[in-house]
């Protein structure tokens, strides 16, 4: 059964895409139009639909908790890393953050790069120091405009193991702008893939959304922390 599921989603995936392509134009005309908040509203709207049409497919069940902690203005969403699907997680579940920071090779994907281009994702090479930090600083000029960005620390998949080390790079959106950070625990996403042999298999994913931890008055010392102290947070989540 999960065989058929896999091949069936990938299926689906594209040809979702496909269907979109006729509402993607209308996003591209409300951009080159000027009109930021119905472009902004549509493309949320399409992307919010095909993330969640994507989890049921896969047999997800997502709890959130704590959405209470969403904070009303923009803010640096930091989640664990488990799996692919916490992308479409965020993107689907979450209802502020929908700018992500995101590994470069993503971008040769069609059709993908131009939706994340529309929701102002950012593309990161790691592989090349100066383009990273033009990244950073374009991430923190996004949220001065009032937009949320989520990031995955970690830079990679935990696949269900260990929370990883927290890369510091990211936490500087924050510092700089002075925008607070939400930390995100992400529970089970793994189990949708990455611990079936990348064979997609139905199961419980939770979303625990963390009180906004405030960056604004810190000393040096206390913003150097930031990143092992929001790790810990996320670790410690029961």
């Amino acid at each position: 059964m999960r065989y058929i599921r896999t091949v069936i989603w990938f299926v689906y995936f594209w040809v979702y895409l496909l269907v979109l392509y006729p509402e993607m134009k209308k996003v591209e005309r409300l951009e080159r139009e000027g009109k930021t908040a119905e472009h902004d509203a549509l493309a949320s709207k399409h992307v919010t639909k095909w993330a969640r049409s994507l989890l049921r497919l896969a047999g997800a069940k997502i709890t959130i908790r704590g959405e209470e902690h969403i904070p009303e203005g923009a803010a640096v969403y930091m989640a664990n890393h488990q799996g692919n699907f916490d992308v479409p997680i965020v993107l689907g579940y979450l209802d502020k953050p929908k700018a992500m920071m995101s590994k470069i090779e993503v971008k040769k994907l069609p059709l993908i790069r131009s939706w994340m281009k529309h929701l102002n994702c950012i593309f990161v090479d790691r592989n090349n120091v100066r383009q990273s930090m033009n990244s950073l600083n374009d991430a923190a000029d996004l949220v001065k405009k009032g937009y949320s960005v989520c990031i995955f620390p970690e830079g990679t998949r935990s696949k269900g193991g260990p929370i990883g080390e927290f890369k510091s790079g990211g936490f500087r959106i924050a510092t700089k702008t002075g925008a607070p950070i939400v930390p995100i625990r992400i529970e089970g996403s793994y189990k949708l893939m990455e611990s079936n042999g990348y064979w997609i298999k139905p199961a419980e994913v939770t979303v625990t959304i963390l009180p906004p931890v405030e960056v604004s008055h810190l000393s040096k010392e206390e913003t150097a922390l930031l990143p092992e102290r929001i790790r810990t947070m996320i670790e410690q989540v029961i």
